[in-house]
């Protein structure tokens, strides 16, 4: 006996439907899981690449890091270097300032550059036993480049090495240097300066100067003041074949020369104006034990104890 059911269409076509239907399900199962498959694959894929990217980016990380180290090695290196010429130069331009004289002339002296190196120099020595110079040069600006040419002149003033010079002679002195240094060989940069010779069987005192203010002669006791320089003579080094001319006093026992350059006095004081050489003058003349480091200490008062803007550079004489 046969079940009436399986020839039934109906039911046929409702199995049918159903194996349809597992199957539309099967396949977008398939579908399915092989887009997941690739979006797998893919973020795999990309996974992977950022891993090597990531390590890469490390390692040449860890490559700059090391470079950056040498790198800053090197740079302390170099400026420890440099530091240490600095201090050499430095030394070197405290050992060129001559050292102060208790015999007639006696000298003293303050010397503080505005920067580790300053393109103010001074010196004074006998040319022979009857004749002594004096002199002061402020080369323009401040740094190596100035105190190299400020350390090269006065070699030269030392040596006595310009030829056809006569170093008797305050104006010869000056054209020669004017034409030994021209400021197209020196970097543009040129100098004032103060010379003189004092005679001392005479008492003559020769002068001449190049651009520099004038230094100032206190007689006796300071009530009297003469000042020593030369109007229209410009600085050294400007123009070629320069004529300097020159000035003679006399000087005697007691008298002081006071030789300095521009960052002595050209600096503001409390009532906004500018000290002036009356300033230095005053100041000098109203205690006897006032000097060069007495006066750099008042001026540097009136700069609220600040470094000045300026190297100074004061030479007192004492004949």
């Amino acid at each position: 006996m046969s079940n009436s059911t399986d020839n039934n269409p109906e039911t046929s076509r409702a199995g049918q439907t159903v194996v349809e239907a597992g199957e539309r399900q099967a396949s977008e199962l398939a579908m399915t899981l092989a887009e997941t498959q690739r979006k797998l694959s893919a973020l795999t894929a990309e996974y992977e690449d950022l891993t090597l990217l990531y390590e890469a980016t490390i390692a040449h990380g860890e490559a700059v890091e090391d470079q950056l180290a040498e790198a800053n090695l090197e740079l302390t290196r170099t400026q420890t270097r440099l530091q240490e010429e600095m201090d050499e130069a430095v030394l070197y331009a405290r050992s060129v300032l001559p050292d102060p004289r208790q015999q007639s002339p006696a000298t003293d002296w303050h010397y503080e550059p505005s920067t580790e190196l300053g393109g103010d120099l001074f010196g004074y020595h006998h040319i022979d036993p009857d004749h002594f110079a004096i002199y002061l040069i402020d080369v323009c600006g401040h740094g190596v480049g100035p105190a190299l040419l400020s350390f090269s002149v006065i070699n030269v003033l030392r040596g006595q090495s310009l030829i056809g010079t006569d170093f008797l002679s305050p104006s010869s002195v000056l054209g020669a240097l004017n034409n030994a240094f021209p400021m197209e060989s020196q970097h543009d940069k040129f100098f004032t300066m103060w010379y003189g010779v004092h005679d001392r069987r005479s008492g003559e005192l020769r002068y001449s100067t190049g651009g520099h203010p004038p230094a100032v002669l206190m007689r006796g006791g300071g009530d009297e003041t003469e000042l020593l320089g030369n109007i229209g003579n410009i600085a050294i080094g400007t123009f070629p074949d320069l004529n300097y001319s020159e000035g003679i006093t006399r000087v005697s026992t007691g008298d002081r020369l006071i030789v300095y350059s521009d960052g002595a006095f050209e600096l503001p004081d409390a009532k906004d104006g500018m000290l002036e050489i009356d300033d230095l003058v005053n100041f000098l003349s109203a205690d006897p034990s006032n000097g060069p480091k007495e006066f750099y200490d008042w001026v540097r008062s009136k700069n609220g104890d600040l470094s000045l803007p300026d190297d100074f550079s004061l030479l007192r004489i004492l004949f």
